[in-house]
């Protein structure tokens, strides 16, 4: 089998992962497997990461000193919360400031899903920062359009086919970059013409596992089993 020979390599949790969870941190401090399901949850189940990415994302951002102990739930659930640099940083994300590296298409969608699913957070703002965002990638691409056309119609016949032909290429990644650009001017027209209802996070447990207390930070991972209920069953 192709994958027993060539082991194909899993994904890394992407940047906006990262930064999602700081915007999940906003509303206040949450334990880790509160942010694991709300990180699905808030993103309509187009972040569904596995739980121990979720917990290994913490660890570093706690690293970082954009995360801290925050005390504990009733039951002993680790909470986290923002530190004042992750505050910013979270700010910032949501204000348009993508993650080095990451795709602007990923992290629009998730910035506009979450920012509509967070109470106290202005989506509008965040609506029209995006939307200004990509008409002006839509015009950059159709501006390269016209600049390729031109060149193209100066160029003489006997010009080499390659050239002609990587000329060629050119044309199609910027008629992706429009095409792009004006997918997503359509569906933020979509999410302006529905109502907007913000709720706040789920308070889920797991169904098994073992609970750590404070001083187990590191172990709460355990308790990441995929069958949950809610905090009052």
């Amino acid at each position: 089998m192709l994958g027993e020979a060539f082991p194909i390599p899993q994904p890394e949790v992407h940047m906006a992962v990262r930064d999602a969870l700081l915007a999940l941190l906003t509303v206040g401090p949450a334990y880790g497997f509160q942010l694991h399901g709300g990180l699905a949850t808030r993103t309509g189940g187009r972040r569904s990461i596995n739980v121990g990415q979720t917990y290994a994302t913490l660890e570093r951002l706690q690293k970082q000193g954009l995360v801290e102990p925050a005390g504990t739930t009733d039951d002993g659930l680790p909470l986290y919360g923002l530190t004042s640099a992750g505050a910013t940083a979270a700010r910032s994300w949501l204000e348009g400031t993508d993650a080095a590296g990451a795709d602007p298409w990923d992290e629009a969608l998730d910035r506009v899903l979450i920012a509509r699913s967070l109470p106290g957070v202005d989506a509008d703002a965040v609506l029209v920062a995006e939307r200004g965002r990509w008409t002006r990638r839509r015009d950059a691409a159709s501006d390269s359009d016209e600049r390729s056309t031109v060149t193209a119609a100066g160029t003489s016949s006997d010009e080499p086919a390659p050239a002609e032909g990587e000329r060629a290429l050119v044309s199609l990644v910027t008629a992706a970059e429009r095409s792009r650009a004006v997918a997503m001017l359509g569906w933020l027209d979509e999410v302006s013409a529905q109502e907007r209802i913000p709720f706040p996070p789920r308070a889920e447990r797991p169904r098994r596992g073992r609970r750590p207390g404070a001083a187990s930070v590191s172990a709460e991972p355990s308790e990441a089993i995929d069958a949950v209920q809610p905090a009052d069953a």
